[in-house]
This record gives structure tokens, sequence and C-alpha cells, in this order.
């Protein structure tokens, strides 16, 4: 599988649900794939759904999900530090490792390799962190939902990129609209 049919199992338990969604082509395939007022997609800060993940569950009671891509968690390796020791049981991570650099051409990131972003998370204090293939993804992330503890998920899958039309939505806009979804 590659991400976007990843993101198309996971998109029912995704509805509803507060979702702040990796830069790049990842946001415009949840995009098109089932676009909700509760995604939060990132079109500009590679390395940074995690952070403003883990501090949107730390300011309110809400199921957050971050969806990253290893690319993405490798240029901010301190994240995960920072996740493991400011725990937040309403928090998954959602680690999408296709081995790649997905948007911006599929170059090789080095989780293809030897390193391991799940024991990369486990060194840095992470306690919960599960490694799964990505047929597993849709009940290894309902499970983290229903455990109510923080989770880090590692889903390992293919590279490549689903051809999706570009967000057009205004930046404002999607920031407007997030909001007012985790105010309600």
């Amino acid at each position: 599988m590659i991400r976007s049919e990843i993101l198309k199992e996971i998109a029912p338990i995704l509805r509803d649900r507060l979702v702040v969604c990796n830069i790049g082509i990842p946001s415009q395939e949840l995009h098109a794939i089932d676009d909700q007022p509760t995604n939060f997609y990132m079109l500009g800060t590679m390395g940074l759904s995690s952070s403003i993940g883990l501090g949107l569950a730390l300011a309110q009671d809400k199921t957050v999900i971050s969806i990253d891509g290893d690319g993405s968690v490798l240029t901010n390796l301190c994240t995960l530090p920072t996740i493991a020791n400011n725990v937040a049981d309403n928090y998954i991570l959602m680690i999408i490792d296709n081995g790649s650099y997905g948007s911006t051409g599929d170059q090789p990131t080095y989780t293809g390799k030897k390193t391991s972003l799940a024991g990369m998370a486990r060194a840095a204090g992470c306690e919960n962190v599960v490694e799964v293939q990505d047929v597993d993804t849709g009940k290894a992330l309902q499970d983290a939902i229903d455990s109510k503890k923080m989770t880090v998920m590692v889903v390992k899958c293919d590279s490549g990129n689903a051809k999706m039309p570009v967000i057009t939505m205004d930046p404002v806009v999607i920031k407007d609209r997030f909001m007012k979804a985790v105010q309600a």
C-alpha cells in the first residue's frame, strides 16, 4: 500500500477528530479523500505536524491525531523527546514511513536502511510505541484511540504518491475553520 491508500482506509476513523496533516502531498491526499473542517492541512512547514499536534493536545481534551512522514520527522527529531516528556494521553502521532521524502520527489530516507523511527521514539522516552504494516493501520489507529494513551505509531508502507489536486483553499480559511472545529 502507498500512503494515499492508507489515508482512504482510515478516513472514516479520522472523521470528526482533530487531525494535523503533514506538509505537501499528504495534506493534498487527505483533502481530496475526505476534506473535513477538523483537518488542519500543513502547506509549508516540513517537520512541524508532530509539534503542532502535541501543542494542540496539551491545550484541550479532544483526541488529536498528527499524520506525519518519516522524512518530516527526520527533519525535526527534537519532537520525539519533547513528546516523551510532555505526555498528552489524547495525542497520537502516526508516522507514515514510506522510506522517502514523498513531497519532494521520493528521494530515499534512512528509514529504508538502518534507521528505525520506532527505536528512536523509544530511545527518546516515548512509552507507547507501535510499529505496524500498512494493512494493519486502521485497527492499530482505532486501538490507539480506544487506549486513551499517548501513542506513537510507525506505519511501514510503500513509497509513492497519488495524483491529487493542489489545495486551493486559502491557508487563513484552513486555519479559521479548524479553530472553529477545535472550539466546537
